[in-house]
């Protein structure tokens, strides 16, 4: 089975809600296993949409517990780590959605890339540029939620 991580952050616009809640219900309508850091903003709003559409979603906690989790998920891993569960979160995934930004988000999207998590898909999200300006290769950028789906299901099953 497919597992696609969506990350943002926890205090995320109204746009990245809405387009995390999209993403989730669209993965999910994919059969597609969702997982996320299971707290609030797009993380909740993935769940919710993934949840909404009959799908199957994973919160891979910071915490020592499943205090303060979203109740979208269907099952929680409380990992202990802080922010190092980031690592856990990716590198269970298949492609990573990135919606919006944040230094936890951007932590998420170096672990993927720098792991060989592809395709790594940004949604409003980090743009990581070089010392001369020019956008570093790797992160694939999409402009909807349907065509970051699109990106990140591309070539599986």
């Amino acid at each position: 089975m497919i597992q696609v991580a969506v990350c943002g952050p926890a205090e995320c616009s109204a746009a990245e809600e809405t387009a995390a809640r999209e993403v989730g219900a669209l993965l999910a309508r994919s059969g597609v296993v969702v997982l996320c850091g299971g707290y609030g903003g797009v993380m909740a709003a993935a769940a919710e949409g993934a949840a909404g559409a009959g799908g199957l979603v994973v919160g891979i906690l910071s915490g020592a517990d499943r205090s303060g989790a979203s109740p979208y998920l269907t099952a929680c891993v409380a990992t202990g780590m802080d922010q190092a569960r980031n690592s856990i979160l990716v590198g269970s995934a298949d492609a990573v959605i990135a919606v919006g930004g944040s230094w936890g988000t951007l932590s998420e999207v170096a672990i993927a890339m720098r792991r060989g998590v592809r395709p790594v898909v940004s949604l409003g999200g980090w743009q990581v540029i070089d010392a001369l300006g020019a956008i570093v290769p790797g992160v694939v950028p999409a402009d909807t939620p349907a065509e970051a789906v699109r990106l990140a299901l591309a070539g599986r099953g």
